[in-house]
C-alpha cells in the first residue's frame, strides 16, 4: 500500500469529487435548474456571465426554449441567475473532475507508478468519465425540444453512470489498498452480488422517480393512499400496461417502494448469514455498515416521501443511496477473492 499511496489518494480524491458532483446534481434537479444553460461550451462555458450584457444574453437564450415558454415565462433575471448557478457549478465540477483525473494519470504514467492492470482500469475510468459527460448533455438536449423537462430515461442513465463510475473508482482504490485477499464463502459473495444488483436497480428507479416528479404524489406511508391498499393506487396510465411501471408516476413510485423493501430484506439476510461465520475486522465492519445504512436510507426515503420531497431531504436521500452503495462495494470487495 505504501508504494501506491499517491495513486490511492488520487483515486479517493476522485471518489470525493464524484460524491460532490452527485450532491450538486441532486440539488440541480430538485431546484429545476438543469435546463438553465441551453448550450454547451467546454472551455468558454467554464466562465459564467460577468456583466449585465452577458447575463441578458444568457437569459435571452433561455427564453428560446420550452422551459421558459411553458413554465417560467414570469421569471425575472434574478430568478434566472438562481437556477443558472446550480447548473453552472454542476458543469464546472464535472470539468474539474476531468482535470483531476487526466493530469495525475499522465504524471503517474511518466513516472511509471502504475501497473499494467491499474493502467487498464484507469483507461476504463477515463472512458466512463467521458461517457458521463456525454450523457449529461444528451440528457439536457431532451428538455430543449418540445417538453420543458428532461427524459427520465436519460436522467437515469446519467445518474446511474455517475454512481457506477464512483463504484469502479472506489473498487480500483480498494484493490491497491488491500492487495491480499483471503478465501471467502462463495455463496455469501454471490448473495452480496445479488444485493448490489438490486441496489443498482433501486438507484435507477430512484432516478425514474426524480425524472417524473413522482415523489410529489402518494405522499403517505406505508400505504400509497390513506385507507387504500397499495395495489389499488397503481393507476394504469400507459398502454401497453407494463409502461405504467416505466413511465407512469404511480407505477414507478410503486416499484421504487417495493424495491426498497427487497433491498432491506436482502441486506438483513446477508447480515444474518454473515454473523454465523468467522469474519475479518473489515468484513465485520462492512456487514454492520450495510445494516446501519440500509436502515438510515429506508427512513430517509419514508421521510422524503411523506414530506413531499423538500430539497434538503431529497438531497439527503440521494446521499444515503451513495453511502449505501459505497458500503456495499466495500463489503463485496472484502468478500471477493
Amino acid at each position: 500500500m505504501k508504494k501506491n499511496k499517491a495513486v490511492i489518494y488520487w483515486l479517493l480524491t476522485g471518489c470525493i469529487l464524484i460524491f460532490i458532483m452527485i450532491v450538486v446534481g441532486g440539488i440541480t434537479r430538485l431546484t429545476h435548474s438543469g435546463l438553465s444553460i441551453s448550450n454547451y461550451k467546454l472551455i468558454s462555458g467554464t466562465i459564467p456571465p460577468m456583466n449585465d450584457l452577458e447575463w441578458n444574453e444568457a437569459f435571452d437564450l433561455y427564453k428560446q426554449y420550452p422551459e421558459y415558454q411553458k413554465l417560467n415565462n414570469s421569471f425575472t433575471l434574478q430568478e434566472f441567475k438562481d437556477i443558472y448557478f446550480w447548473e453552472w457549478i454542476h458543469r464546472v465540477i464535472g470539468r474539474f473532475i476531468g482535470v483531476v483525473f487526466i493530469i495525475p494519470f499522465i504524471y503517474f504514467l511518466i513516472r511509471k507508478q502504475l501497473s499494467k492492470s491499474t493502467i487498464k482500469k484507469a483507461v476504463i475510468l477515463l472512458v466512463l468519465g467521458g461517457f458521463q459527460g456525454f450523457l449529461g448533455w444528451y440528457m439536457v438536449k431532451s428538455g430543449l425540444v418540445d417538453r420543458p423537462d428532461v427524459s427520465h430515461y436519460r436522467l437515469a442513465a446519467h445518474l446511474t453512470t455517475a454512481f457506477l463510475t464512483f463504484a469502479y473508482t472506489f473498487w480500483v482504490a480498494l484493490d491497491l489498498m488491500f492487495p491480499n485477499k483471503k478465501e471467502v464463502d462463495k455463496k455469501l459473495r454471490n448473495f452480496i452480488r445479488i444485493g448490489l444488483a438490486v441496489l443498482i436497480l433501486q438507484i435507477i428507479y430512484g432516478a425514474f422517480v426524480a425524472g417524473l416528479d413522482a415523489g410529489w404524489i402518494h405522499n403517505h406511508w406505508p400505504l400509497m393512499n390513506e385507507g387504500k391498499l397499495i395495489h389499488e393506487t397503481v393507476y394504469i396510465e400507459q398502454n401497453p400496461t407494463y409502461l405504467n411501471f416505466l413511465e407512469g408516476k404511480s407505477g414507478v413510485q410503486f416499484v421504487h417502494r417495493t424495491l426498497a423493501y427487497i433491498v432491506v430484506i436482502l441486506i438483513l439476510a446477508i447480515w444474518y448469514k454473515a454473523k454465523r461465520m468467522t469474519l475479518t475486522s473489515f468484513q465485520t465492519k462492512g456487514i454492520n455498515g450495510l445494516l446501519i445504512m440500509v436502515g438510515v436510507q429506508f427512513l430517509l426515503g419514508v421521510l422524503t416521501l411523506v414530506y413531499a420531497v423538500p430539497v434538503w431531504l431529497g438531497v439527503l436521500h440521494q446521499v444515503g443511496a451513495f453511502i449505501l452503495l459505497s458500503t456495499m462495494i466495500f463489503t463485496l470487495h472484502r468478500f471477493s477473492k
